[in-house]
């Protein structure tokens, strides 16, 4: 049998209802001749509520009773869910991280999956079973002891699943219809994609877009694993949602798929700088080793030998970043007259494969943003994206313009 691998939001299984709606979906799969995997998160507000409780209870807590605690959420889900289907006479039992096994590396919060055998499910399946409901987000480590695998990490266990077991691709249920060209809470105009690639999600992911963990993605593009991101909410089809897959089952691309942005940014600048060969080492060493997550860098050269660098960073990080810099400066490692964080910014970005084959992008975007009278304090570019630093006071405008300038509006 086909295996078809489906994934369950919080916001999809928050109550009992949404989990017998996200049963069905499951069983019309089964009758359309699957076997299904399904993963589930926990209800929609458990895991903040049992955070809460561990902090509350030991604030210095440790990492292994965390995940033992955190990690219960999807094990009620995939056992309610269970009975659901078992309820609609459809064969399926509930799966711990530990009884898959899914293996993981030993870093509690923030483990890496390092294999899912197989031998357990497919078993079951030779013997009947039609649906493994398995808890998502968690797994063990080497030493026994259950594991997290981070905020999101359900995302995580649909791919890896979908990787290890073949499956003929991983639909991602969620509260949205699928992956939009912007924000539709933004621009009205926000157009739902039908086919997005690895690549271009992967940037959107990791520039602001909530849609799928960027970890999911990668996993995804590196396993070619077929995502298909649908509304656990409406009635859906083979072509429901939006698909995301390699970039040769595109026909054709736009040269800008979609704008995204992030409220959270800060921009850093070190003033009156030594320019010396093996500054910058200096510089992003200490905030790498601090876990400071850089983005854009710009250096600035003036004629007195000195340089001034300009870097952005995630808002919640400028205090580490602020702490790093001043512990090099005072063990002599980088010289620097004043440290100056901006909070004030926000990050817009343009995404799109076709930029590889097409001329002018920037210069289109900057002319939309000139046109409204909104300053860039930084640029970065790749391959196939374009971010600038604005003042935030601006960046829904900017998030508009740009769209409007690409006309993300239409379909070709």
């Amino acid at each position: 049998m086909p295996i078809l691998v489906m994934k369950f939001g919080g916001t999809s299984v928050a109550d009992l209802d949404r989990i017998r709606n996200a049963a069905e979906k499951v069983r019309r799969e089964v009758e359309r001749g699957y076997d299904v995997i399904v993963i589930v998160s926990a209800m929609s507000g458990k895991t903040n509520e049992l955070v809460g409780w561990v902090e509350e209870t030991s604030p210095l807590f440790d990492a292994r009773e965390y995940d033992a605690v955190v990690s219960s959420g999807e094990n009620i889900t995939a056992g309610l869910m269970s009975l659901t289907l078992q309820e609609m006479d459809v064969p399926a039992r509930s799966w711990q991280g530990w009884q898959v096994p899914l293996k993981t590396t030993s870093a509690h919060s923030a483990a890496r999956i390092s294999e899912i055998p197989r031998d357990n499910i497919d078993q079951k399946f030779a013997e009947g079973m039609k649906v493994a409901v398995v808890a998502g987000f968690q797994g063990i480590s080497p030493e026994g002891r259950i594991t997290t695998l981070g905020r999101g990490g359900s995302d995580t266990t649909a791919v890896a699943f979908a990787a290890a077991f073949n499956a003929e691709r991983c639909d991602i249920y969620t509260d949205v219809d699928g992956v939009y060209t912007t924000d539709p809470r933004i621009t009205d105009k926000a157009r739902k994609l039908d086919k997005i690639a690895f690549e271009e999600m992967l940037e959107l992911a990791s520039l602001g877009a909530k849609v799928l963990q960027t970890r999911s993605v990668e996993l995804a593009m590196r396993y070619k694993v077929r995502l298909r991101v649908l509304s656990s909410f409406e009635d859906s089809d083979e072509n429901s949602g939006t698909l995301v897959c390699d970039e040769d089952e595109i026909m054709e691309n736009k040269v800008v798929n979609g704008v995204a942005y992030s409220r959270e940014e800060a921009k850093m600048t070190l003033v009156s700088v030594a320019d010396r060969p093996g500054i910058a080492a200096a510089i992003f060493g200490p905030l790498a080793e601090a876990g400071v997550n850089v983005d854009m860098i710009i250096q600035n050269i003036s004629e007195d030998g000195r340089t001034d660098m300009t870097f952005s960073c995630p808002i919640n990080q400028v205090a580490r970043a602020e702490k790093a810099m001043n512990a090099a400066k005072e063990a002599g490692e980088v010289n620097f007259h004043e440290l100056i964080a901006d909070t004030d910014v926000a990050k817009v970005s343009v995404v799109g494969i076709g930029m590889r084959s097409h001329t002018g992008v920037a210069a289109r975007m900057f002319k939309a943003l000139r046109d409204e009278g909104i300053n860039i304090r930084v640029i970065a570019t790749s391959e196939i994206k374009i971010s600038v630093l604005i003042d935030r006071k601006y960046m829904e405008l900017a998030v508009q313009a740009l769209h409007d300038a690409f006309e993300l509006e239409k379909a070709s």
